[in-house]
């Protein structure tokens, strides 16, 4: 069984994010969404409130998510994981994750990092844009899930 994670801060998930998790739905067993807790970074939403987000748009019935505060192959090494999946937008992700890869392959030889790049429409998607353009009155319904939409837009007006 192969199984693979993607990681990611997902503050709030968008449809370049959930293309990228069905894709690799797709090529492997087990994907294991892997939100990152880190508890000095501002978020939007808490880490259980994004792990929620994201389960309420996964439609892959081999899709789990599940929360991490430490290093990335410590929990890749407990889960057996065979890859880490990583989205790319442009070249600017590629130098900063071809840096990650490596260091996570000198960590973790056993894990493979696995590259899938991001559809037309979603180059220039980002959840920081999605905060940023919503919290500015701006129409985000063509970034993110329509299931979540409703609460992205409601925790950037400053409502609960």
């Amino acid at each position: 069984m192969k199984i693979a994670i993607c990681p990611g801060s997902f503050d709030p998930v968008t449809l370049g994010h959930l293309d990228i998790i069905e894709r690799a739905a797709d090529i492997f067993d087990e994907v294991i969404v892997l939100v990152a807790s880190n508890k000095s970074k501002k978020t939007l939403f808490s880490t259980e409130e994004r792990m929620e987000l994201i389960k309420r748009c996964v439609k892959s019935s081999n899709v789990k998510v599940d929360c991490h505060s430490g290093l990335l192959v410590d929990y890749a090494k407990d889960k057996k994981a065979d890859a880490i999946v990583k989205g790319l937008r442009a070249v600017s992700d590629f130098d900063y994750e071809f840096q990650q890869a490596l260091i996570n392959k000198s960590l973790y030889p056993e894990a493979e990092t696995v590259f899938l790049t991001a559809k037309g429409e979603n180059m220039f998607l980002s959840s920081s844009m999605v905060k940023e353009v919503c919290s500015l009155g701006g129409d985000i319904s063509s970034f993110v899930p329509k299931e979540i939409l409703n609460d992205i837009i409601k925790r950037c007006k400053g409502e609960n």
